[in-house]
């Protein structure tokens, strides 16, 4: 069984960059309809959403909204509602992503990391769930390798992560038969701007394939729990070159 998305509508948060943008190319290239959520990168989202307009009318928009406040949850969903009429898919994307090493952690960067990466998530699927039920919908958690095993001087981030995997079990188990939830844990495919040459290095010679990945990977995977995967519900997959079997 293989679903189509023509006409169909993807909501990813934090789309405008990065292995969200991947994510929304994939999915419109699929004939999706997607809802473009950004928090402060305005011009490159509306390029985006320019982008993908171009390429078939009336297929895309760029909403604006912080997610770290809850009550701009209902209205990110009601005005992807208000453009495209129903919603079959929500991405959650949107992360924060820094190290908080022991000893110098703050209540802000745990509200920042704890917010982006779990409650908001939580609160934007309860919010869309209504909307989900009605298509027989998806839920697609960007999770990370580092849920199972924490990241060296990120413990707030893996704490973090590490909670959206469970999240995602739950919610499948909370939502079924309605709504499939499942997950993607991407591994070395896009590397921060600071990270050390060596360090680099040493993960990639851990990694089974021994080469980083890309976003259009985890795009890729993405549009095969949209399209290919109606039985799957409560997975996460590991999209990682190997890296976490080479510990």
């Amino acid at each position: 069984m293989v679903s189509s998305l023509v006409d169909k509508c993807v909501l990813i948060t934090g789309a405008a960059k990065r292995v969200g943008a991947a994510i929304a190319r994939a999915a419109h290239a699929e004939g999706a309809n997607i809802a473009i959520h950004y928090r402060s990168s305005r011009t490159p989202a509306e390029t985006l959403c320019s982008e993908l307009n171009s390429l078939r009318a009336n297929s895309a928009v760029a909403i604006q909204a912080d997610l770290l406040d809850t009550q701009s949850h209902p209205r990110l969903v009601q005005q992807t509602l208000a453009t495209f009429g129903r919603l079959d898919v929500l991405v959650n994307n949107a992360s924060t992503f820094y190290p908080t090493p022991m000893g110098a952690i703050t209540e802000t960067q745990w509200q920042d990391l704890m917010g982006s990466n779990l409650k908001a998530p939580l609160f934007l699927s309860q919010a869309a769930t209504p909307s989900l039920k009605a298509t027989q919908g998806l839920i697609l958690n960007l999770v990370d390798i580092h849920a199972l095993r924490p990241l060296l001087k990120h413990p707030v981030y893996s704490v973090a992560k590490a909670g959206l995997l469970m999240l995602t079990q739950s919610l499948a188990r909370e939502l079924g038969p309605e709504i499939r939830v499942n997950g993607i844990s991407p591994g070395p495919v896009m590397w921060p701007a600071a990270i050390d040459q060596a360090l680099k290095e040493e993960i990639i010679s851990k990694t089974a394939l021994k080469r980083s990945g890309s976003p259009e990977d985890i795009a890729r995977t993405a549009v095969f729990f949209m399209k290919d995967a109606p039985f799957i519900t409560g997975q996460i997959l590991a999209v990682d070159g190997g890296r976490s079997i080479g510990w």
